[in-house]
């Protein structure tokens, strides 16, 4: 690679920690992907958590994510709590290395077991989770709630780190 070709050719995308300074950016994020979003205020009080662990996805040289994970951990274990990547960048294959660098990053934590739930029609989503390792291990009837105002059911999944 010549000197070039590193100006020319933007930097792969890279996964980092993320605090309570981008939350207006995850609530924007959250809220292209979710029915009910969460504000700029519940992110802050959220990333302020003990136990929260939260990555975000950035591509090029951009500064702010364009993508994010979030989880909380208690003891050996870890809840997914929300993933969401921002519309421009869906469909592009982010995902599954955020997820896995993610999951990475709780493991070195010492968390040994991953639950999650996934709104029961969310194929992409649920492709995802399942090509980590996640297993299917319940489903809630009516537990997520549509911008139609109907409830669909969410599949619960785990995984063993």
């Amino acid at each position: 690679m010549s000197i070039l070709d590193r100006f020319l050719q933007p930097p792969a995308p890279r996964v980092e920690a993320v605090g309570s300074e981008a939350a207006a950016r995850l609530s924007a994020i959250h809220a292209s992907a979710f029915a009910r979003a969460w504000s700029p205020l519940d992110f802050e009080r959220l990333l302020g958590e003990r136990g929260v662990v939260a990555d975000g996805l950035f591509l090029g040289r951009a500064t702010k994510p364009v993508g994010f994970v979030l989880s909380r951990t208690v003891l050996d274990e870890a809840e997914i709590i929300t993933v969401a990547i921002a519309p421009e960048a869906r469909g592009k294959g982010h995902a599954r290395p955020l997820l896995a660098h993610h999951l990475d990053a709780l493991s070195r934590r010492g968390v040994a077991q991953v639950h999650l739930e996934v709104e029961e029609g969310n194929a992409p989503a649920i492709a995802l989770y399942r090509r980590a390792g996640f297993r299917d291990v319940g489903r809630r009837e009516g537990y997520y709630r549509k911008s139609d105002g109907t409830k669909v059911a969410a599949l619960t999944m785990a995984l063993s780190l």
